[in-house]
C-alpha cells in the first residue's frame, strides 16, 4: 500500500510540474502577444491608384515555436498580398457610396452604405478583433493579444468559396467583393475607425429585393427576430423547412459553426389566401473553414468548447453536434416537420448539385493570388465532406430527434396524438376554424428508436390537445399549454407517458391517466412573444 501511495504522489508531482510548465508558457505567450503591433498593413498602389496589393494580416506570420503552440491556422494566406480594388465613396456620381452607419458584433467591424437610389450595401472587415469577446478588465489586458492572434483560423476569403457553393446548392446567398478602403474624406466621422483596410462589401439583406437573385428577388426580407415573431403569430405563416435543412447541411459541409440566429437573414414571399412564406439566407460566412485545432493551446481549449470545430476531411467524434450548438434551439424549431427521409433526401440532393466542377468553380473564387492554395488545402476535403453528406444529415436528425419540440401559435390550435403503424407516435398540429373544418398545419411521426421526448407549446389561444387511444412506450409526451382556455381531452386511461405542464386547465380536471407538474419556465411558454426568449436575437 506504502509503494502505491508512493507512485499516485510521484504522478500528481509531474501533473503539478506540468500544470506550471502549461501556466507558464500561457503567461509568457500573453505578455509576448499584447506586445505585438497591430497597426495596418502597408499597401503598394498601382500606378493607376485603381487597386492596390495588400495582405489581410501580416501580424499573423509566426515562428514554428508560436505555431506549435498557438497553430499554423490560416496564417499563411492572411500574410499573402492580394490585389485589391480601391472603393471611392462620395463622388458625386450617381452610384457613389454615403456612410450611413457603423456596426458589427464579437469580431467584425461593419460599415452601411448607401447609394442615391437607396439601396444599401455592407463593408464588412476582413480582418477581425475577436478581443472584445472578452470581459473587460483583467482578463482582456491579459489574454486580448492571444485573442487577436487567434484571428488567424478564420480563412479571411472564404466568404468567396461559401458564396459559390451556395449557388450551386439553391441556397441563397450574398456576393461578397474584396475592396480596399483608403484614407478617404467621404468616410466623414467613421474616418479614423475604418479607413486603410480590406474590406467584403456586399449586398444588405433586408428590406426589399426585388433586384436581388441572390435573394430570390424577395419583396421583403426580414430578420431572424420578425421571421419568428410571424411564425408564433399564426399558422398561415410557414419558414421553408427544407431550404433551412438544406443551408444547414451546407453549414455542416464548410464547417461553419457561428450560425447563431442574427446570422440569418430571411426573404420572404406572399402567399394569395394564406400567410407568407419564408427562405433563409445564410449570411456572414466568417468562420467557414475554420482551422483551430492544430496547435497544443488552441487543441486544448477546444475539447473544453465543442463548438471550435475544425474543417477536416473527416466528421470526427462529435464534430456534427459542436456545429451544430449554436444554431441548436433555431434548428429545433424549423427543423420540427422533417422526418428521416427528408434529411436523407436533401443530402443526396445537395451532393449532387455540389459536383467535382461545382467545387472546383467555388475554390476558383477568391483572390488570384490565394486561389492555388485554396484549392489545394480546402478541394480534397470539400470531396471528402461531400461523401459523408447522408451520414451527417443521419447523425444530425438523431441529435435533433431526441428531444422533439412541437411549437404552436397565439392563434387557436388543435394537437391530435395517436399511436401509428410500427410503433411510432403521430402527432398532428390543426389551425382552428369557427365556421369551417380545421385546417392541417403540420405532421410527423416519431419513433420510440430516435425519440424519447416529445415537447408541444399551445403558446397563446385556446388550444385543445386531444390523445385519441393509447399512445405507444418509449416516447414521453410533455404538454404545455401557455395562456387562453385550453382543453385536454382523451380517449383511452392509463397515459403514464403524457405530463401537463402549467395550471390552465386546473390539473385536478385534467382527465384520468395524464400527469401534472408545474411549468419551470412559464415565463417562456405564455405565448409568442414569452417563446422569443429562448432565443439569443441581436438584430
Amino acid at each position: 500500500m506504502s509503494r502505491f501511495l508512493l507512485l499516485v504522489a510521484k504522478v500528481l508531482r509531474g501533473l503539478a510540474g506540468a500544470g506550471l510548465v502549461v501556466v507558464g508558457a500561457l503567461l509568457l505567450s500573453a505578455g509576448w502577444a499584447n506586445s505585438r503591433s497591430y497597426a495596418p498593413a502597408v499597401a503598394r498602389w498601382a500606378p493607376d491608384s485603381a487597386t492596390v496589393q495588400v495582405a489581410a494580416g501580416p501580424e499573423y506570420a509566426r515562428g514554428a515555436g508560436w505555431q506549435w503552440l498557438w497553430g499554423a491556422h490560416h496564417r499563411a494566406v492572411w500574410a499573402t498580398p492580394v490585389t485589391a480594388p480601391v472603393l471611392r465613396l462620395a463622388t458625386g456620381r450617381r452610384d457613389s457610396l454615403l456612410p450611413l452607419r457603423a456596426g458589427g458584433s464579437y469580431q467584425s467591424r461593419t460599415l452601411r452604405l448607401r447609394v442615391a437610389s437607396g439601396h444599401q450595401f455592407v463593408l464588412r472587415s476582413v480582418d477581425k478583433d475577436a478581443r472584445a469577446a472578452l470581459p473587460a478588465g483583467w482578463v482582456r489586458r491579459l489574454l486580448g493579444g492571444l485573442m487577436r492572434d487567434q484571428t488567424s483560423a478564420a480563412l479571411p476569403y472564404g466568404a468567396y468559396v461559401a458564396a459559390r457553393l451556395a449557388d450551386a446548392a439553391g441556397v441563397f446567398h450574398t456576393n461578397p467583393r474584396l475592396v480596399y478602403l483608403p484614407d478617404d474624406p467621404g468616410l466623414g466621422k467613421f474616418r479614423a475607425g475604418y479607413a486603410n483596410a480590406l474590406y467584403l462589401l456586399e449586398e444588405r439583406a433586408e428590406g426589399d429585393q426585388r433586384r436581388a437573385p441572390g435573394f430570390g428577388r424577395s419583396p421583403a426580407v426580414v430578420s431572424t427576430a420578425r421571421l419568428l415573431a410571424e411564425l408564433r403569430r399564426r399558422p398561415a405563416a410557414q419558414a421553408d423547412a427544407r431550404a433551412y435543412l438544406r443551408a444547414r447541411l451546407l453549414d455542416l459541409l464548410l464547417g461553419d459553426w457561428s450560425r447563431r440566429e442574427d446570422q440569418w437573414r430571411w426573404a420572404s414571399f406572399p402567399r394569395p389566401g394564406s400567410g407568407p412564406a419564408f427562405r433563409p439566407i445564410p449570411r456572414d460566412r466568417d468562420q467557414a473553414f475554420f482551422a483551430f485545432d492544430d496547435g497544443f493551446f488552441p487543441w486544448l481549449i477546444a475539447g473544453f468548447v465543442p463548438k471550435y470545430q475544425s474543417f477536416h476531411a473527416g466528421f470526427g467524434p462529435g464534430s456534427v453536434a459542436g456545429l451544430g450548438i449554436t444554431a441548436r434551439a433555431l434548428d429545433r424549431t424549423l427543423l420540427a416537420p422533417l422526418g428521416a427521409d427528408d434529411f436523407r433526401r436533401e443530402a443526396d440532393s445537395l451532393g449532387r448539385r455540389l459536383s467535382d466542377a461545382a467545387l472546383a468553380a467555388a475554390l476558383a473564387a477568391g483572390p488570384p493570388e490565394t486561389r492555388a492554395a485554396l484549392a489545394a488545402r480546402l478541394g480534397p476535403a470539400l470531396r471528402a465532406r461531400r461523401a459523408q453528406l447522408p451520414a451527417v444529415a443521419r447523425q444530425y436528425f438523431r441529435l435533433l430527434a431526441v428531444e422533439a419540440w412541437v411549437v404552436g401559435t397565439d392563434a387557436p390550435e388543435r394537437f391530435v396524438l395517436r399511436a401509428a403503424a410500427g410503433g411510432g407516435l403521430r402527432v398532428r398540429v390543426l389551425a382552428r376554424r369557427p365556421t369551417g373544418p380545421d385546417s392541417l398545419v403540420s405532421a410527423r411521426t416519431y419513433r420510440p428508436a430516435s425519440t424519447r421526448r416529445v415537447e408541444l407549446y399551445g403558446l397563446g389561444g385556446d388550444d385543445v390537445f386531444e390523445v385519441r387511444g393509447p399512445l405507444p412506450a418509449g416516447v414521453a409526451v410533455h404538454l404545455y399549454g401557455g395562456n387562453g382556455r385550453n382543453q385536454v381531452r382523451t380517449e383511452a386511461t392509463g397515459l403514464a407517458t403524457v405530463t401537463w405542464h402549467g395550471a390552465n386547465p386546473d390539473p385536478a380536471r385534467l382527465p384520468p391517466g395524464i400527469s401534472s407538474v408545474s411549468d419551470p419556465h412559464p415565463e417562456l411558454t405564455a405565448n409568442g412573444l414569452a417563446w422569443l426568449r429562448r432565443y439569443k436575437l441581436r438584430d
